[in-house]
């Protein structure tokens, strides 16, 4: 077990970091545990915020991962709002901004992303909103109201998971909306044309209007306030608000000024780590979103965004830094819900990497499975208002399942007499 008198030092105050904290505390660990938050609320989890909180279905505090009080009873100490600008790898320290030097023994960096941000004229104004944080859910939680109390009109740059998300919320709260995307189907980065247009239909039928082959190119205002969104393809869409949903960076300004390795761009970027969640120093782990972990399963690096990599990979590094031996192998998954479908995706198959999609069930009725193949082997799973199924998918990838493709499409065939 690691000497009492150690400092692990935790800089991230989402998910991930509150429970690499719980861990080291559930597997015995009795020294310093410092968690480092540049949030002034106490961790919280994210999904809540495009989905049951944005809705005003669920409760604020529903949010946080413990209860305020439970830190202090596991002799966890928070400093919140405080940024860390620097690590000092020399002398195993972070700084913070208020000049408090904090010395660490172990050090987890869980900085999450930030938002990517549209880069036009116009953004200054008042009614430009991104969503990432509990505060922006807090701000679009009224604006999203005041929109349909007014049949106002929100436009969305962007037809990704947040973007589609946030279309759903708006409508619900009976806002007009338009979404503008470069590609020719929503998600088509993620789940392809074939499946990508399921979505687009699903949301057509609820009155989103879809732009698709365009980029914003401006915002248009007065007296600060948000008229109209145009487009480069020379279309001007009426706007009383807009939302960016581009896609998110990973914050590795701290890890790339402490001279840590990086992964490419080209594989999501992020801070470079092994199996073991542990950066190019070996008293430096880093987990969730920044991370870019080499994945034995599918031979690539690669950083993924949601909620589950932040929930294992939490744990998965704070066991790391305590000297178990530890492979962060899990498969990628995520889930998402809008209007009345909810869906469930498992694996890695970005764009290039299949050669086959097939769909058991119907995918008219949204009631399916849909399967990525790259030479007949599955390579992610994506289930749609069909539960209790995600195990079996993600055995098939695990096993590098090879199955008939028609069985595969047949509901009729069970899914686990696909694994033999």
């Amino acid at each position: 077990m690691v000497d009492a008198d150690q400092t692990f030092v935790i800089v991230g105050g989402g998910l991930a970091g509150a429970k690499a904290a719980e861990t080291l505390r559930s597997e015995g660990f009795t020294g310093r545990v410092i968690l480092i938050g540049d949030e002034r609320d106490h961790p919280y989890e994210r999904p809540p915020l495009s989905k049951g909180y944005l809705l005003g279905k669920e409760e604020r505090d529903s949010v946080f991962v413990h209860e305020p009080g439970w830190y202090a009873q596991a002799d966890i100490e928070l400093h919140l709002g405080q940024t860390v600008v620097a690590v000092d790898r020399a002398a195993k320290a972070v700084r913070l901004g208020d000049g408090t030097v904090i010395r660490y023994d172990k050090l987890l960096l869980v900085t999450g992303a930030e938002p990517r941000r549209l880069d036009v004229p116009g953004t200054d104004l008042a009614g430009v909103h991104h969503l990432r944080r509990l505060a922006h859910a807090d701000r679009l939680r009224h604006v999203l109201a005041a929109l349909g109390r007014d049949n106002g009109h929100l436009v969305i740059a962007g037809a990704g998971w947040i973007g589609l998300e946030i279309a759903a919320a708006a409508r619900e709260y009976g806002a007009e909306v338009t979404v503008v995307e470069p590609e020719p189907t929503p998600l088509h980065g993620v789940l392809g044309p074939e499946i990508g247009q399921v979505f687009a239909d699903l949301h057509a039928e609820h009155g989103v209007r879809f732009h698709f082959g365009a980029r914003l190119t401006e915002i248009v205002g007065q007296d600060g306030m948000v008229l109209a969104a145009r487009t480069d393809d020379g279309e001007e869409h009426p706007a009383h608000d807009v939302l960016a949903a581009i896609g998110a960076a990973p914050r590795t300004a701290l890890a790339e000024s402490a001279g840590l390795d990086l992964a490419d761009r080209a594989d999501g970027g992020g801070i470079a780590v092994d199996a073991s969640l542990r950066t190019s120093d070996p008293d430096i782990h880093a987990a969730g979103d920044v991370a870019a972990v080499r994945h034995a399963l599918f031979d690539t690096r690669f950083r993924v965004e949601h909620w589950a990599n932040a929930l294992n990979g939490g744990p998965a590094a704070a066991r790391a830094m305590l000297g178990q031996d530890v492979t962060y192998d899990r498969v990628p998954y995520f889930f998402s819900d809008q209007y009345d479908v909810g869906m469930e995706y498992s694996g890695w198959a970005p764009p290039g990497a299949y050669d086959q999609v097939v769909v058991r069930g119907d995918a008219g009725k949204r009631e399916f499975i849909a399967f990525w193949l790259r030479e007949g082997q599955v390579l992610a799973g994506m289930n749609v208002n069909v539960w209790d199924v995600t195990e079996p998918i993600q055995q098939l990838i695990l096993r590098g399942a090879r199955p008939d493709p028609d069985a595969l499409a047949d509901p009729s065939t069970p899914l686990a007499s696909l694994l033999t």
